[in-house]
Parts: C-alpha cells; sequence; structure tokens
C-alpha cells in the first residue's frame, strides 16, 4: 500500500529543495506553513516558517556537501566538519536542524535525519519525533525507491490508528480519532507546557480533516472495527474494549512503546515477559491511560534532549530568537482562546 501523496509539490518547495544536495531517500514539508492551522489567516501561511525534513543514506557526505553550497545555515558547528555534525545529528531524536534560514525570500527551518535511524522511529516509534511529524499530513517533496523506507512509514500510520484505539472509548467521531493521533507527538512534550500554544492538536485537526482522511482512509477501510463510508466521508467505530481486543491491539504496538509500558506496570526486581506484562494491561481499566503514559515517557526524554541539542546547532542567538517566534505564537494562542 503506498503512502499517500497529499497533492502535488508546489513550485515554492521544488524551488527551495534545489538549494540542497539532492541524495535524498525522502523529503517533506510541515507544520503552518504547508497546512492552513484554526485561527490563523491565508496570509499568516504565506510569512510563516516552512519546515522541512530531509532523509539521507549517509549524512556524513550529505553535511559536507551542503557545508560547500550552504555554509552560512550552519552554526559555529560548521568549523568542525561534518563528520562532527554528522555525530551531533544522532543525539536525541536523530535529526539535524538548520533553522531561521533565509531561502527564496522566506524563513526556513530543516532537519536532516539518516535514512536508518528514520526507519527505525517509524516502526519501533524510538523517539516518535519524526515518526510523529509523519502521522499528520505533510507535503511529500521527493521519494525514492526504498521498499523499506516505503513499508515503514505505512507501519507507521497503522500503529497510531492502534494506539488511539486503545485511547479512545468504545464509539467515537473522526475527528475525535484525528485529535488523538495528531497529539500523540506532544504527549509528553515538555514544549507544550512553555514555548506551543495550548490548541495546536485542534488547530491542526479542524481545518484539515480532508488531508487526515486522504492520509489514513485505506488503513481505516481495511480495519474490521471500523465502517468507514469514503463516500460520507464519516466513520462508524466500534472498538473491541475486552481484555482479548486490548491484549491483541498492544501486541501490535512498536516495540519501544511496549518497552514502556513494560516499564511502568512491571515492579523493579520482577523479571516478566512483555506478554505476561501486556496481557495484565489489558485486563486493567486504565489500559488507555497506560498507554498514554507509555508514549508521553518516549516522547518527553527525545524532546528534551533535541531542545538542548538546538543550542549547538542554531546558535545562541538563534535560540533565543527562535524560541521568542515560539513564546510569541503561544502566548497569542492563549489570548484568542480567552477572549
Amino acid at each position: 500500500m503506498a503512502l499517500p501523496v497529499l497533492s502535488s509539490s508546489a513550485v515554492k518547495f521544488r524551488r527551495v529543495l534545489a538549494h540542497f544536495p539532492q541524495e535524498l531517500s525522502l523529503a517533506f514539508a510541515y507544520g503552518s506553513g504547508v497546512f492552513r492551522q484554526a485561527g490563523a489567516s491565508a496570509e499568516h501561511g504565506e510569512t510563516n516558517m516552512l519546515d522541512f525534513v530531509f532523509a539521507v543514506d549517509d549524512a556524513v557526505t550529505w553535511h559536507m556537501t551542503n557545508l560547500l553550497k550552504n555554509r552560512s545555515h550552519y552554526s559555529f558547528l560548521k568549523f568542525f566538519g561534518s563528520k562532527k555534525i554528522s555525530a551531533i545529528q544522532r543525539y536525541g531524536a536523530g535529526i539535524y536542524y538548520n533553522t531561521l534560514v533565509p531561502c527564496n525570500g522566506r524563513i526556513i527551518k530543516y532537519g536532516v535525519i539518516s535514512t536508518d535511524a528514520l526507519i527505525e522511529d517509524l516502526f519501533h516509534w524510538k523517539t516518535l519525533y519524526v515518526a510523529g511529524r509523519l502521522q499528520k499530513p505533510v507535503k511529500i517533496l521527493a521519494q525514492n525507491e526504498n521498499s523499506k523506507l516505503q513499508a515503514a512509514l505505512v507501519s507507521n500510520l497503522k500503529s497510531a490508528v492502534t494506539a488511539a484505539f486503545l485511547m479512545l472509548p468504545e464509539s467515537f467521531s473522526e475527528e475525535d480519532l484525528y485529535m488523538q493521533i495528531a497529539g500523540l507527538s506532544y504527549s509528553g512534550d515538555f514544549r507544550m507546557i512553555i514555548g506551543e500554544d495550548k490548541s495546536k492538536v485542534q488547530n491542526i485537526v479542524k481545518p484539515n480533516i480532508a488531508h487526515f482522511q486522504k492520509l489514513y482512509s485505506n488503513i481505516l477501510q481495511d480495519c474490521p472495527q471500523v465502517v468507514y463510508k469514503h463516500h460520507l466521508g464519516r466513520l462508524e467505530a466500534s472498538i473491541d474494549k475486552s481484555p482479548e481486543g486490548q491484549f491483541t491491539q498492544l501486541m501490535a504496538l512498536p516495540k519501544t512503546l511496549q518497552q514502556k509500558i513494560t516499564a511502568l506496570v512491571n515492579p523493579p526486581g520482577k523479571n516478566r515477559d512483555v506478554e505476561e506484562i501486556l496481557l495484565q494491561v489489558a485486563h486493567d481499566p486504565d489500559c488507555g491511560f497506560v498507554v498514554h503514559q507509555g508514549i508521553s515517557g518516549i516522547v518527553r526524554s527525545s524532546s528534551i534532549v533535541q531542545s538542548a541539542k538546538t543550542i549547538l546547532t542554531a546558535g545562541a542567538k538563534k535560540s533565543v530568537t527562535y524560541s521568542m517566534k515560539k513564546l510569541y505564537k503561544m502566548t497569542k494562542g492563549g489570548l484568542k482562546k480567552a477572549s
């Protein structure tokens, strides 16, 4: 099953991509500069920073070429060369961001991740950082014929649906499902306490239901627990909340999340296998909460390290500027909600 490309790539994104080394296994644009968010005007989308992620097979070579083409994009780390930059990239969420970069009359931010690290995150939710981005609508700009990467992209979407089912009640609306999915990668992220608009998930989902439908329709149509009336754009779900049903879903979760749940439930000193512990969780009335706590644990640790890394990768001046922009957006969102 192919991951759907949400729409034909706009010329402005192609022009940005042309500034970078072309050895990319995947390139996508995401965020409020690409998809309109609730409460933002159309003009606001034209001035927002554009966010990109580039997956590359050989990070050292890619950064070496990019340093020759775009040396000014990098902080003081450029003086240490591509090997050191690639080593720093591996920390936290495995992605290296250059931010507040002027390009074609816009300000952009782009992250570079190795293809192997991306595939691991998509399959196993090691950090849920880039995997979380790809659970929401993105604009695919380039993708090579890597069948393992393609399988990992689809697996990530299926895992998002499974985790959402475990956290939702027996019956729910299509919007409820997308709200739950969109919120996965923000669970436990300390930036949601300070630095992000508290209504961010709602703002992402409400204006983009059609994009979420396009992303998840194939998976939902193949799901026996869901009646997905695509021609009406309506979803009717009745999730099996029996211990047996929940156990099946828990066993289908990504490996890192299963490990986090095991660590939460298994008392220190007890040596029980994962299957035994997940069976216990399946019988727990708070099963959905335990799953949420496990996801929060993954996101919390990766978001803290990744944010600390920003001081190195962006430099002090850009880090302060970027943080102030985030705080401004958070305050603005809070004021709108209060009015």
